[in-house]
């Protein structure tokens, strides 16, 4: 493969990054082609020794997204960095989106007992209204909303922990996948 069409693969590939993040790409790509033009390589072999351009722009794009969780680590900002580490190779399908949907599970269950529990006194102003009610009933209901109430801090501290480790994780995942682990 020659520079142009390498290039044009790339930029092919680079489709969720910015117009200036992909043309400072594009431009040290060219570099690349300029200095081994100057040692005198061809280009097919300088293209080689880069590598394949869609794998290229898949680490890139992984990077990218990983870069922007750690800036705001909002739900969408996470997912899109799931989904350009799990694009680097089909094994991280397995690796990352299991650990992935099983977070999601724990915080998603964790949030709903938590509102559960805080509305447990709907259900004594509903016994109140068809006339069923007992004082235990309240009181229980109360210290129900009150566990539900600790649950709610306690899922504010582990979904912020969570998503941290699992940046952190994906990051580690990414790094394994690019060139394995440094010593």
């Amino acid at each position: 493969m020659n520079k142009e069409q390498f290039l044009k693969q790339l930029n092919e590939s680079l489709t969720g990054l910015s117009l200036e993040e992909q043309e400072d790409i594009l431009q040290d790509y060219e570099e690349y082609f300029a200095i081994g033009m100057e040692k005198g390589k061809t280009e097919q072999e300088i293209s080689t020794s880069l590598g394949n351009p869609k794998q290229i722009s898949k680490e890139l794009l992984a990077s990218y997204h990983l870069g922007q969780v750690e800036q705001s680590t909002s739900a969408s900002n996470v997912i899109r960095a799931v989904w350009a580490v799990i694009g680097l190779g089909f094994f991280n399908l397995v690796i990352v989106l299991g650990p992935f949907m099983a977070l999601v599970g724990v915080v998603i269950a964790g949030w709903a007992s938590a509102i559960a529990f805080i509305l447990a006194p709907l259900g004594v102003i509903f016994n109140l209204a068809v006339g069923n009610f007992q004082l235990f009933d309240l009181f229980f209901a109360l210290g129900l909303s009150g566990i539900g109430i600790f649950i709610a801090m306690g899922m504010f501290v582990a979904t912020s922990a969570l998503t941290k480790g699992f940046i952190r994780y994906l990051k580690f995942n990414a790094s394994l996948v690019k060139g394995g682990l440094k010593k």
